[in-house]
């Protein structure tokens, strides 16, 4: 008898400019039982971005239609725009044994956590605030004023961190993407991941006596 590992959902916090989205990348192409999954936003596309790869960009009165209908894992505002989790996507990697990375913020993260017990939480974080406002000015993509309400919601943030399974300070990307891959490996095994395994240990112990 083995233990029949079905995908686990990985659910990737952070704040912005903590570098989620290169880590997550990394990791799927380092390892390849990983599937990303791909956000709905209402957001407009940043320079580089495609459609349906970093996410599926909709209007706003799309995005609304797709609540009313129940097709997103979780959904929230963050800086004036929607994201969501499209629900279709997720369900059959995990039945097909893939693990699924989601990038949310800490409100849908906490949501799909209410809806999926077994989720994984995971919070990336920069070495330090300093480091974190100067990623952000790096990217050279937004505005002064952005870059300040960013920083100020990373304090918001925060407060939440502890609500998560671990955290991963994402300093020299290759160390993080090996520590990130080994803390789902490990997620792998524990007992409320693996309750069929479990129960049908019991009932062959049983049969023994």
């Amino acid at each position: 008898m083995k233990m029949k590992h079905k995908g686990i959902l990985i659910v990737v916090s952070g704040f912005s400019g903590a570098g989620k989205g290169t880590l997550m990348k990394q990791l799927v192409r380092t390892y390849d039982n990983y599937a990303l999954s791909v956000s709905m936003t209402t957001r407009s596309p940043r320079a580089g971005e495609e459609e349906g790869k970093e996410y599926f960009f909709v209007s706003k009165e799309a995005f609304e239609e797709k609540i009313s209908q129940e097709g997103l894992i979780e959904y929230a505002s963050y800086c004036d725009n929607y994201y969501g989790t499209p629900r279709d996507y997720v369900e059959k990697q995990l039945e097909k044994g893939k693990d699924v990375i989601l990038e949310i913020e800490i409100q849908g993260a906490l949501k799909v956590k209410e809806k999926f017990p077994t989720a994984l939480l995971l919070f990336v974080m920069p070495p330090g605030a300093a480091e974190l406002k100067k990623r952000l000015v790096g990217r050279g993509t937004e505005s002064p004023e952005v870059i300040q309400k960013r920083l100020k919601r990373a304090t918001e943030e925060a407060e939440g961190i502890e609500k998560y399974d671990f955290i991963v300070i994402n300093d020299k990307l290759e160390e993080c993407v090996e520590e990130m891959h080994s803390l789902i490996l490990a997620a792998h095994s524990t007992p409320n991941r693996n309750e069929e395994f479990i129960n049908n240990m019991r009932k062959e112990l049983e049969e023994l006596i």
